[in-house]
């Protein structure tokens, strides 16, 4: 398998962190794979100020995660954070919640983990020794009811599935999304790809749902009613029309990787990634026209604001806000030095951001106050 550097990692500029496919933030402080998927995430009144990958709402319920297992909740719009109690110290990618209660969040190692209360307390539901089980599980069951006519295919798959296990714990999840309480996808580096319809109490291999022979990391999920859309690496974009049943490969215009997307309605779609590549198309991908970012910076993670507004960070503290349905953005000053990876909006319109010293908070009156590029 060939090794390269994570999306996340890359916009976060975590690889100074010791963040990447390991499986682990910093191998040397925190033990190997299997050792931080069974330790509990550590308090420290230095939390708040770790690398945050991720952030959303949960309600009127800010909720962020990130290196070494850290998960920072906020009940007063991003003024102030507290931990809550994890049960892995891998680094958390991405977290979200279906209801103000019921919230998942995946990571390195292969983690699911669960909450139930808001993100105060969390449990595990799948790690990367299980998951490559599953995985290896799936494709001998395919091989044994494989014709000869797709014999060679079932066969590499086989074969992907037993490196999988023996490699260990050490591939990462990085998103999660689900449609409500119980339906929900999770993927992840290297085309990893697992599915449950029992709100995570059984999770499935689904990586054969979608075409990527080569084994492409997966990005980002994007949902737009029943439809979803998974971003990735080399150009990658799925949509499927079932919920996550079926997917299909769309020719996009940019070969590079795609980190993050912002929908609209069901055919239309903002894409981007490395070197400030933004696309945009309104036919559902049958034609793209590339929007200037004027950034050489890569575009991390996207949001549809309350207002209607498209806002869209950078991997060096750079935001621009689109008010015309993203054909046209303008600069919004952050002050802030970092890349932003993940953008939540509190529930007082105010502006939140994960980067690399923790979680920022952006007043509803400077995301408004924008300046020409």
């Amino acid at each position: 398998m060939r090794m390269r550097s994570v999306a996340l990692c890359i916009a976060a500029v975590a690889c100074t962190v010791g963040v990447g496919l390991s499986g682990a933030a910093a191998p040397a402080r925190t033990g190997g794979p299997a050792d931080v998927l069974e330790r509990q995430s550590s308090r420290s009144v230095l939390a708040p100020a770790s690398l945050m990958l991720a952030v959303t709402r949960a309600g009127q319920r800010l909720v962020a995660a990130g290196e070494r297992g850290i998960v920072l909740l906020s009940d007063d719009h991003g003024q102030s954070w507290r931990q809550g109690s994890v049960p892995a110290s891998v680094t958390l990618t991405s977290v979200f919640f279906a209801t103000p209660t019921q919230g998942w969040a995946v990571g390195h190692g292969g983690v699911i983990l669960h909450s139930a209360d808001g993100g105060e307390t969390w449990s595990k539901q799948l790690d990367g020794v299980r998951a490559a089980q599953l995985v290896l599980a799936a494709a001998q069951a395919a091989a044994a009811e494989t014709g000869v006519a797709n014999a060679g295919a079932a066969a590499r798959r086989l074969r992907e599935a037993e490196r999988l296990v023996a490699d260990g714990p050490d591939k990462p999840l990085l998103d999660v999304y689900f449609a409500n309480e119980r339906e929900g996808l999770a993927v992840g580096a290297y085309g990893l790809a697992f599915s449950t319809e029992d709100a995570g109490k059984h999770w499935h291999p689904v990586d054969d749902r979608l075409p990527n022979p080569e084994g492409r990391h997966l990005y980002r999920i994007r949902a737009v009613g029943s439809e979803l859309y998974v971003a990735g690496e080399q150009g990658t974009l799925y949509r499927s029309r079932d919920g996550g049943g079926h997917f299909a490969a769309i020719r996009t215009a940019y070969a590079g990787s795609y980190f993050g997307m912002v929908t609209g309605s069901p055919d239309k779609l903002l894409i981007f990634g490395l070197r400030g590549n933004l696309y945009r198309t309104q036919d559902a991908g049958q034609n793209w026209r590339q929007i200037g970012s004027g950034r050489s910076a890569a575009l991390t993670d996207g949001m549809r604001a309350d207002d209607g507004a498209i806002l869209i960070g950078d991997g060096s503290g750079g935001m621009m806000r689109s008010t015309d349905d993203g054909e046209t953005f303008r600069n919004i000053p952050t002050g802030i030095a970092g890349p932003i990876n993940s953008i939540a909006q509190a529930a007082d319109g105010s502006l939140i951001l994960a980067g690399l010293r923790g979680v920022a908070r952006l007043p509803l009156d400077k995301i408004r106050t924008g300046v020409e590029p």
